[in-house]
This record gives structure tokens, sequence and C-alpha cells, in this order.
């Protein structure tokens, strides 16, 4: 029985997904490497490899400045909606029992409708209330980690914590462009073509580095506890991207796209029922920061974090796992940026778009 519970819990720890709407939260996953929270998996011989696979969606519109949501937004039509679509695939390879060594390679694709970024919202320039969309598609960042479990699986297989961390590479396009509709003194349509809002650019443009934990501990014969911990520091303060070119002047602090930071924190307990199928329950935590812990924090940035609720079921059978899990937001806070702390008045503070829920699958094969 506790083979299944390790199994299952290791694959969901494995799920780490990062998308929650305008606070540009890159997609990525653990998915590659952090999939040894599994006793029988500690029993599988040396070379032991794991392909992986993971899909992510999320419809973001609720617009929030600090954790006061913007109703009037989605009442009066002028919300920003994100539709957010990525494919995770991961390989890992296990040189011995206690270490693993994993590529992880997103795909996605990003729709952006807004008013504001077009016509505007008021109704004196844009009366019909238009709403045009624009996109992003492509690969995203790449990610290379490695995963050590502290303790001997063999000596205490009830449970275990691993310590690991890994190399981001910039592999995504961060410099998306699409045509933006507007409107000349004749109310004539045309479009200028700039890149795309920093929550759909594919890849954030700098080399990171993340360190990260998870630990399991078997507290029943069926139930076992699991948690999880990932941070990604980003080094690098801005990316170059001018977001809005045909300005006639730039912002120094906000003109260009900021590499941020970002984190995510998951516990919580599965329970099995039968010999392939485990119900999920857990808390998790995500985000952005407004200051990085390494290199400087200015440029254009949306921070804030979201506390969720994360149900979700497992199914194992031979060398085959599946996952999904819902996380739904609790709470939602879009916290001061950089720049906002910049304003002498103290009173600036900007808004970003979340999600109620994320809808997450992964599936894994052992061979």
């Amino acid at each position: 029985m506790k083979k299944i519970i390790y199994s299952l819990i290791g694959l969901f720890l494995a799920n780490e997904s990062f998308s929650q709407g305008c606070v540009a939260v890159r997609h990525m996953s653990c998915a590659a490497t952090n999939s040894l929270t599994s006793s029988e998996y500690f029993k599988q011989k040396n070379a032991q490899w794991q392909v992986n696979m993971g899909y992510r969606y999320f419809r973001s519109y609720k617009h929030f400045v600090g954790d006061e949501e913007q109703k009037h937004r989605v009442e009066q039509g002028t919300e920003v909606i994100n539709l957010s679509h990525a494919l995770d695939l991961g390989i890992s390879y296990q040189p011995n029992a206690r270490l693993s060594l994993g590529v992880n390679l997103p795909i996605q694709y990003n729709d952006r409708s807004s008013l504001y970024e077009h016509y505007g919202n008021a109704v004196s320039g844009n009366p019909d209330q238009k709403r045009f969309h624009t996109k992003s598609q492509g690969i995203g960042d790449v990610r290379i980690s490695a995963t050590y479990w502290m303790i001997n699986p063999y000596k205490l297989p009830k449970f275990n914590f691993a310590i690991g961390g890994g190399l981001k590479l910039p592999t995504g396009n961060y410099h998306v462009t699409d045509a933006f509709h507007k409107l000349n003194k004749e109310k004539q349509d045309y479009t200028i073509v700039k890149p795309v809002d920093q929550s759909i650019q594919l890849g954030d443009g700098g080399v990171g580095f993340s360190l990260e934990t998870q630990g399991y501990w078997q507290i029943a014969k069926t139930t076992t506890a699991y948690l999880n911990g990932f941070y990604l520091f980003n080094p690098k303060e801005t990316n170059g991207v001018v977001r809005s070119p045909e300005a006639t002047t730039i912002d120094l602090v906000t003109g260009t796209f900021s590499v941020a930071d970002q984190f995510a924190a998951r516990a919580g307990v599965s329970q099995t029922f039968a010999n392939y199928f485990s119900v999920m329950l857990g808390g998790r935590a995500e985000g952005v920061p407004a200051i990085d812990a390494i290199g400087g924090s200015s440029g254009f940035r949306r921070p804030g974090y979201i506390i969720s609720v994360e149900p979700g079921v497992a199914f194992m059978k031979g060398k085959f796992s599946a996952t999904a899990t819902v996380p739904y937001a609790l709470y939602r806070n879009r916290t001061r940026s950089y720049s906002d702390r910049l304003d002498p008045l103290g009173v600036r503070h900007g808004d970003a778009a979340f999600a109620d829920y994320l809808v997450s699958v992964n599936i894994s094969r052992w061979f």
C-alpha cells in the first residue's frame, strides 16, 4: 500500500506549476526531476528513466489592488482576460537511489484580450467598447535540475526529505510582438506592432537558478503527508525589452520588463482508498516578490501572491502514473511593486488580474 501512496505523492509534488494571470509567474515545472518520493521508485534499478508530460490551463480576469478586488472592472466589461495553455515535457535519469537529474521544456499558448491596450477603456474613446486580442505561442524557458534525498531510503522508507537545485535558461522568447489596434484623429483603425504584455511573454530573458526542498511522511498505513518549496532567483534586473516603443519618452524605472524572482510552496495530505487510487487535499502559495533576493528590482513587474486550496486525485498502475489537481484561489494580493514604492506620496499601487482556479493534469511513465 505505501508504495502507491509514495508514488502518487511523488508525482503530485513533481507537478509544480506556476501561472496565475497578470502576475507574470513563468510557466515552469519541476516534473522532470522531483518524482522520487516513492519507496517503490527507490527500489528500482539504477539507470532508471522517467518521461513526464503535464498540461495546465487557467483563465484570469479578476483585478486586484492589494487584496481588494476591483469588481467594477468585470461589471463594466473593462477587465483584462488572459487564457493560458501550457504543455510541460520532461525527462529524468536516476544514477543512484538518492540522486535524480532532469530536464524540463514548457510549450505555451497564450491569448490576452483587453480594451485599454487598444482603443482604451473610456467610452469617449472607445464608444463600442471593442475588445482586441494579442497572442504568444512557442517554447518557454528550459529548466535543468537535480534532486538529492538526505536520508537513505532503504533505512527509513516512511520518511524522507530532499534538497535540490536547478538552472533556468532563457530559451523562451521574451520579446514576442503582436498588432495593437489604435484610432487616428478621424476615428479610423490602424495597428502598431509592439511587445505583448509581460504576462504572456514566453520567457523572461534571464539566466536563473533555483533552490527547492520536498518531503513526505507516512503518518498512517494509507495516509501520507507531503510538502514542497521552491524559489527561483533571477539576478538579471531587466531584459531590455521596451514596453511601449511608440511612446515619446521611456520611463527609466518601468519602461522595460523586469526579470523577477518567483516562489511556490505546497503542503497537504494524501489518502489511498485502493491499491491504485488516491485523493489529495492541500494548500499552496505562489507568486512574484516585489524585491528580488539578488540583483536589482527595477523594470516593469506586477508582484503579488495567491493562496489556494488544492484538491486532487491520483492513479497508478504498473509504471504509469497520472494526477489531476485544481487549485482554487482563497486569497489574492497584488502587492506594491518597486516602482510603486518610489511614489513620494505613498499612494501609487498598480493592479493585476488573477484566475479563480488552475487546472493541472500530469502523466508519467517509468522505464
